[in-house]
Order: C-alpha cells, then sequence, then structure tokens
C-alpha cells in the first residue's frame, strides 16, 4: 500500500463509498461492498477489509465468522476518489459470498439479440 494520502470522496453517497473487492492472484472480482470513513480507516489500519453494514447499520468485517477473511495485499481509488478496489488475498475455505461460492458474482443475465453464454460467460453454440 501506499503511503501517499488520498483523500476518499465520502460525500457523494451520503457518507458511503462501493469497495470492489479483486482476489489478487486470479484478477476474480468476488464482492462488492459499502465503507464509510470508520470502515474505510479500519480496513487500512487492520489490513483486512472492513465494510459498514448498510442494513444492521454496523462495522462488519468480511469473513468475521466464516473465516473467509480478506487480507489487503493493494487498494487503490478510481479516478473521482469515490470507489475503493481492493486486491486481496483471501483467508480460509476462499468461499466469500455469503451463498457458499468463491464471488458472489454468478447470476448471469442474458442480453436480448445475444448469444446463449455458458456459467463461465463464454458464448455456446
Amino acid at each position: 500500500m501506499s503511503n501517499e494520502t488520498t483523500t476518499i470522496d465520502f460525500e457523494k453517497m451520503d457518507g458511503l463509498v462501493p469497495g470492489i473487492v479483486q482476489d489478487a492472484g486470479t484478477g476474480e472480482v468476488l464482492m462488492l461492498g459499502f465503507l464509510n470513513s470508520v470502515s474505510y480507516a479500519t480496513s487500512l489500519q487492520t489490513g483486512f477489509v472492513t465494510f459498514w453494514s448498510r442494513t444492521r447499520q454496523k462495522l462488519w468485517m468480511k469473513g468475521e465468522t466464516s473465516g473467509n477473511r480478506l487480507r489487503i495485499v493493494s487498494v487503490s481509488t478510481d479516478c473521482d476518489n469515490d470507489t475503493l478496489l481492493f486486491r486481496v488475498q483471501v483467508e480460509g475455505d476462499g468461499l466469500v459470498c455469503h451463498e457458499g461460492t468463491v464471488s458472489c458474482f454468478t447470476r448471469l443475465i442474458a442480453l436480448a439479440g445475444n448469444t446463449k453464454l455458458n456459467e463461465k460467460g463464454e458464448t455456446r453454440g
């Protein structure tokens, strides 16, 4: 992680920013959560991604109960400083999604006029 201090713009979304989580080894996008300034600071201090739960209105470290914690390898922001990208190493069995899958992004949506896709997003005959 860089020693450079970057100001994250928490104001655009009423104190929250999206946090994209990507596997540092495979490049696979694992999940998306939201952070406030406290969860962001906690993430940087602990080295593990910590989110703000919008439904429970409290901090939660991903994997605190399952053991599938997200150890931060690097963190970066987009050009507007209002979205974070965490590249992580997953601890535990690697099943990040609460539904028991590696990634939360498993439900393909069909696009009109496109060839049918298989589970991996590849075209099939």
